[in-house]
């Protein structure tokens, strides 16, 4: 589970640049039941982009990279 937990976190923090770039954040939660979890920060947070950046960025990153994780869940 750390391993997994290690390689969500090493996607992150590559992702991470582009989002503070935007004025965003993006914290790591945890990873439980094939599903990461993370919160977005900043402008990010209330982005009308949100589900686009969620889904199509972050999701299809960690998801290709780790296939162990089925979702991305951001908890606000």
């Amino acid at each position: 589970m750390k391993e997994i937990e290690e390689k969500i976190e090493a996607i992150i923090n590559k992702l991470r640049p582009f989002l503070i770039n935007d004025g965003g954040n993006i914290e790591f939660v945890k990873f439980e039941n094939n599903t990461v979890y993370i919160r977005m920060m900043g402008a990010c947070a209330n982005c009308h982009m949100l589900d686009v950046t969620l889904h199509d960025g972050i999701a299809a990153a960690i998801i290709n990279e780790v296939p162990e994780v089925k979702d991305v869940v951001n908890l606000g």
